[in-house]
């Protein structure tokens, strides 16, 4: 191919200076538009074909059939870091399976366990704190009962079993901690706005996980001396642990649904929503490195 074969060569040949620029720019336009294009095309071929893929999971834990839910990115070519994630004390419901899309969009793959047992889905407060009560009075059983959602998103084919996660809100922030306590062997943990009691402080010497807890500082379903024990417990077992507590936010701060009156004890909080979440990605990136 000769200059002149090139678009709008031929104009920058014989004439002033400005218009040299004009036609320069013009080449440059045309040269950039040629160069682009097949990564324009194979981009919008990418997302084309991505997609996050969900499934509903029925397994049992003993004699109890549960029914999780599993999301991840077909687009995404053999095994990937696995994230498990443990709902809030209403249950396997809409805000929880919207975070475990959200981790599927991140690259994991994302499996949202079911603590309570297929159909049962609280419709109310009371009968919220009535099973979360169950588990929370029998930490061998909410431990037994989140290990066998572990051991799903253990042996799923897309699972990087060395490379695991577990992330819970509310009743299953306090939930993951139990499952670290438990031994688990995963990566880490990473509990938002959950409970950090456990009656058995001394079982965090059994913790092989890093810890990450996200507080609400103003929380007062944790209240101060709640932090403090946990503290001490951590500490005591010589965990890797951080405690990052947002300054305003109180309880299920990351949870729209939980209204915007922190007054009542239970609020949204945006800016603590999107610093939680960061927090959690960085901490992915260093467990996952």
């Amino acid at each position: 191919m000769s200059q002149f074969d090139i678009p709008g060569w031929g104009c920058i040949h014989g004439l002033s200076n400005h218009y040299s620029v004009g036609c320069d720019r013009k080449i440059m336009k045309s040269l950039l538009g040629v160069l682009l294009a097949p990564a324009i095309v194979l981009l919008g071929a990418t997302q084309a074909f991505a997609a996050i893929k969900t499934e509903v999971v029925e397994y049992k834990h003993g004699n109890t059939v549960l029914e999780g839910y599993l999301a991840y990115d077909d687009a995404i070519q053999g095994k990937r870091p696995g994230v498990l994630v443990v709902h809030e004390w209403n249950g396997l419901g809409s805000y929880v399976k919207e975070r475990t899309e959200q981790l599927a969009e991140l690259g994991y793959v994302a499996f949202a366990i079911d603590m309570y047992g297929k159909g049962i889905r609280p419709k109310n407060r009371e009968e919220s704190a009535a099973q979360a009560g169950i588990y929370r009075s029998d930490r061998q059983l909410m431990r037994s009962r989140a290990n066998a959602g572990l051991v799903v998103l253990q042996q799923n084919p897309l699972t990087d079993s060395q490379r695991i996660a577990a992330i819970g809100y509310c009743f299953g922030g306090g939930t993951v901690l139990e499952l670290a306590r438990s031994g688990a062997n995963i990566a880490g943990v990473v509990s938002f706005h959950g409970n950090l009691d456990t009656p058995n402080p001394n079982d965090a010497e059994n913790i092989k996980s890093k810890v990450l807890v996200l507080h609400g500082a103003d929380d007062p379903r944790v209240p101060d001396e709640q932090v403090t024990a946990f503290e001490t417990e951590m500490r005591q077992a010589d965990v890797d642990w951080q405690l990052i507590a947002y300054g305003g936010a109180v309880h299920s701060f990351t949870n729209p649904e939980a209204g915007n009156d922190p007054s009542k004890g239970s609020a949204y909080n945006e800016a603590a929503d999107k610093r939680s979440w960061e927090a959690m990605k960085q901490f992915f990136v260093e467990l996952f490195q």
